[in-house]
């Protein structure tokens, strides 16, 4: 017997005290570009480094309920921590308590600590609890732990996806943390939902696919069950739930390939604040209260003609304000603010900072603010009504703009997965309950403005350059 006499303080003693106690190595190396791992997912949920964080897995090969069942032990035995288990069945709830059965089976288990273990509970001496959850509000309503673990999302009703979220408690001694994992399968179902919310919300998307789980230098999927998993499906089937590909898309309002080919970055010769080349990184931002700030190109104060949009914070809304060049074709984001609602005068301030930086057109979402905004801002700035034909107009004259490679930006998270997953209703949507994302709006407002810009093009982009977007050029 023995007692663990502190819990891991960082990444590398955790992946330690995980592989001696449940005699596992959760794969750590990242293959294919942009993809998290899975010990990564596994940290940050167990640090609680981001509120809610959403796994997206292969299916089978992903390890996602494995990984799960690894992280809900490890909180149990080393924090202390209740955790409940919610699964998209209550079978599959059970699948993953299950799964903790082969970590207590291992030699250096601290098997001592379990007192009672059954198939929808477990409890260990130092009071934690695990319990696995029917899929249904009276069962998700209940008890108030400090982590909540779901998988299978979009197996499960957003409703009651929507009830569990309200469980998790913190205590003085440990952050309450709630992990979504899934396999994306359905176009418009509960995944697609969490993820857009991941975007409005700045939580973490850890994605990764059968090519984390089965590398040779952690990988814990043996290459020949990926060869015979594969002989048994269809193409499609493999490309959507096992390569992560998109899901065939039913009342989007953008098209998804060219949402993808807007926010595919570009390069460009200037000196950039966070990377020498944006289409190289996904810029994530998950400091809910401070919000985002980019700026991707300095200003050409002698040649370049700039326009920016700003969509105002109301409620629980995000200010956003962008900023494109607009002497190019096509015109591309030069700089990016994102933050929650503050007073009027510091988001006007924002704007003003940027307009001061940026000079040129600019245009501003003014529906039901009357005076309030319109005070603080310079009388050029143009006001803009969101409401009736003018409103569908430039919506729709702003998605063509996207679908025709009118615009081009680097991979900013939220930006991105509110064009990508913004249906029509969202869009055009006239209920209480539609909201237009914050980042279509402020970009569709600077689009309104193309009219206005009076300068020639000069710079075009090679879009078929081997290896991708090539730096801008000069005709």
């Amino acid at each position: 017997m023995y007692v663990i006499q502190r819990p891991p303080e960082n990444d590398d003693e955790l992946y330690e005290l995980v592989w001696t106690l449940w005699g596992v190595k959760i794969p750590r190396t990242p293959v294919c570009p942009n993809h998290s791992t899975p010990f990564r997912a596994f940290a940050d949920a167990f640090f609680a480094r981001d509120p809610i964080s959403i796994w997206k897995a292969s299916r089978g090969l992903g390890g996602k309920s494995r990984t799960l069942a690894y992280l809900t032990l490890t909180e149990a035995a080393v924090l202390g921590a209740d955790v409940n288990i919610l699964g998209g069945s209550g079978a599959q709830s059970q699948n993953v308590h299950e799964a903790m059965r082969s970590g207590w089976n291992f030699p250096l288990a601290p098997r001592h600590m379990l007192t009672t273990d059954n198939m929808n509970e477990s409890r260990l001496t130092n009071d934690a609890k695990v319990r696995a959850l029917l899929a249904s509000q009276r069962s998700v309503r209940g008890p108030h732990p400090q982590r909540l673990r779901l998988d299978e999302i979009d197996e499960m009703d957003v409703d009651i996806l929507d009830a569990a979220l309200g469980q998790p408690m913190p205590t003085k001694e440990i952050d309450s943390q709630v992990v979504l994992s899934s396999t994306h399968q359905y176009p418009e179902k509960t995944m697609s939902e969490m993820l857009r919310r991941a975007g409005m919300n700045g939580w973490p998307v850890h994605d990764w696919c059968w090519r984390e789980t089965s590398n040779d230098t952690d990988g814990w999927l043996p290459g020949r069950h990926i060869t015979r998993v594969r002989s048994m499906i269809t193409k499609k089937m493999w490309e959507v739930e096992y390569d992560l590909q998109e899901p065939t898309i039913g009342s989007r309002a953008m098209d998804t390939e060219m949402v993808e080919k807007m926010f595919s970055g570009y390069r460009t010769d200037h000196s950039l604040a966070e990377s020498d080349d944006p289409g190289s990184k996904i810029y994530k931002h998950h400091d809910v209260e401070r919000g985002e700030q980019y700026v991707f190109e300095e200003p050409d104060l002698r040649k370049g003609e700039y326009v920016t949009g700003a969509d105002w914070a109301k409620e629980q809304d995000w200010t956003v304000i962008s900023t494109f060049r607009a002497d190019c074709d096509p015109w591309r984001l030069v700089a990016f603010s994102r933050t929650r609602r503050k007073p009027y005068p510091f988001m006007v301030r924002l704007f003003n900072k940027r307009l001061e930086k940026y000079p040129g057109e600019a245009i501003h979402d003014a529906t039901g603010l009357g005076n309030v905004v319109g005070d603080y801002l310079d009388e050029k700035v143009k006001g803009f009504i969101m409401t009736g034909r003018q409103r569908d107009d430039m919506l729709s004259e702003y998605i063509s703009a996207v679908e025709n490679r009118k615009m081009v930006a680097p991979k900013i998270e939220s930006a991105y997965t509110e064009h990508k997953y913004a249906s029509i209703e969202d869009i055009y949507g006239r209920g209480k309950d539609n909201h237009l994302p914050d980042t279509v709006c402020a970009m569709a407002l600077c689009w309104h403005l193309r009219n206005r810009m009076t300068r020639g093009v000069v710079p075009v982009l090679d879009l078929e350059h081997e290896g991708g977007m090539s730096p801008w050029r000069i005709v």
